[in-house]
């Protein structure tokens, strides 16, 4: 990274400032960000992010590599993870947040 921030904290600070997200801890450990009750996407500290997309949506990220298959659900379209090793990681993840927060609210 070149902030001296830790990528989750650039996330964080990013993904909670868009208007009604939520970020709390999850049941595995793991921040969810949620706007009406709705998960847009959560972290794994600093190193993994986990999304879910409908089934379309998710099959044009893959193509362009933008997600994975989620490690819990290998082979399965919709559940996605994106790995996060570096600063064009964490703007892919705020990117893919973005995508499921507008999908979500209606907003853009």
């Amino acid at each position: 990274m070149t902030s001296t921030q830790r990528a989750s904290e650039q996330i964080i600070e990013t993904v909670t400032a868009w208007p009604g997200v939520i970020a709390a801890p999850g049941r595995r450990g793991e921040l969810a960000f949620k706007v009406a009750g709705l998960e847009i996407g959560h972290l794994h500290g600093d190193h993994a992010a986990h999304f879910s997309f409908p089934k379309a949506i998710w099959a044009e990220l893959y193509a362009e590599g933008r997600v994975v298959h989620h490690p819990v659900f290998p082979g399965k379209e919709g559940p996605a993870a994106r790995r996060i090793a570096g600063d064009d990681d964490v703007r892919e993840v705020i990117a893919l947040m973005r995508l499921n927060y507008e999908r979500l609210t209606g907003v853009s």
